[in-house]
């Protein structure tokens, strides 16, 4: 069991060094020398537990998307209220965990390009859209929620709405990324209370 747990460790720990160095350097002038490097042992032990470099850069990929929906998961199920209220709270909790990381958005920036141009195309993009669904899917459980306690109106779509409040965190968190938007937790706070009055029989929200 401990050596088990002691290779698990140190295939996350490369994961990490990775996620930094891709970040810093990009796919393209990234050595996997350089990886190794980062994350304090020797090149041969990177490609122990990694067969190549865009191996590496797409479990990077999964580690990384799989770790932040599994805390966000984790997080919404533990809160209490109002379904509206936890909208309001997962809305703050996504771009508040960007914007203390906004220098990882260059790396999410790498796997949007490795998904249009790289070897690995179809695998990034199915993995883009299995991350995208399980992100949505989390937004319109809260929905349906609402809808069936009957503090949302029962004829709202809770997959439509989902998919734009969605996109709507990815354009803010790009344009804060760019420079162009200062203040996107701002932003995503008064465009959810237009949907949660749209969405509520009251047409209030709590916070």
């Amino acid at each position: 069991m401990k050596q088990g747990s002691t290779i698990e460790e140190k295939k996350i720990r490369i994961l990490g060094a990775a996620s930094r160095v891709f970040a810093r350097k990009g796919f393209a002038g990234t050595r996997i020398a350089e990886v190794a490097v980062e994350a304090g042992i020797g090149k041969g032990t990177v490609y122990e537990y990694f067969d190549s470099k865009e191996v590496l850069f797409f479990d990077v990929f999964q580690w990384f998307f799989e770790r932040n929906n599994s805390s966000l998961k984790v997080g919404i199920n533990a809160l209490r209220g109002t379904a509206a209220d936890r909208l309001m709270v997962m809305n703050d909790s996504i771009i508040t965990a960007w914007m203390d990381e906004m220098d990882s958005f260059a790396l999410v920036m790498e796997f949007w390009s490795a998904s249009s141009s790289s070897t690995l195309r179809k695998r990034f993009k199915l993995a883009f859209k299995a991350a995208y669904d399980a992100i949505r899917e989390l937004v319109a459980a809260l929905i349906r929620e609402g809808i069936d306690t009957g503090e949302f109106r029962a004829d709202s779509n809770p997959d439509s709405i989902a998919a734009s409040l969605v996109g709507t965190w990815d354009a803010l968190l790009l344009q804060k990324w760019f420079g162009s938007v200062e203040d996107p937790l701002a932003y995503s706070r008064d465009f959810l209370a237009v949907i949660i009055r749209g969405l509520s029989k009251t047409g209030e929200i709590t916070q």
